[in-house]
């Protein structure tokens, strides 16, 4: 881990968002790898303490696209962060991003139920604005 990475992570926005990719990809990994043996994450950012007391369980596949998702959102150089379907630039290797894409169908309306209904909201009415400007300026 570098100071950098560190520095990254304090930003409360790129710690909620790493926070919540963790709990995404935890609800994916206990519904599609039940039969992985699942321990908590250890990551960069686990070891900051951005997950607090709720470090992620689970299986070492889900574990590195956690670390790389980390990893991206951390060093995103957008300002502010679209969500990365709607973004310009894929920083995610093709491997990564169809991994993280079914993580994202699969928590997505899960993630109501794990005290993600605000932010689901929010997330639905931030993607939709993305739409619309997409399609605006394209025009």
């Amino acid at each position: 881990m570098n100071d950098s990475f560190a520095q990254k992570v304090a930003d409360p926005q790129v710690a909620h968002d790493i926070r919540t990719v963790g709990d995404f990809v935890a609800i994916y990994c206990r519904g599609k790898h039940k039969d992985a043996a699942r321990v908590p994450l250890t990551s960069d950012a686990a070891f900051l303490g951005v997950y607090g007391d709720k470090v992620p369980e689970c299986c070492e596949e889900c574990a590195e696209l956690t670390r790389y998702a980390e990893a991206r959102r951390a060093y995103c150089p957008k300002d502010p962060k679209p969500f990365c379907s709607h973004c310009d630039t894929h920083c995610y290797r093709p491997q990564m991003k169809e991994a993280m894409r079914e993580v994202m169908e699969y928590s997505g309306p899960r993630s109501v139920f794990h005290g993600y209904a605000l932010d689901s909201v929010r997330h639905a009415v931030a993607g939709m604005k993305a739409r619309r400007e997409m399609r605006g300026s394209s025009a």
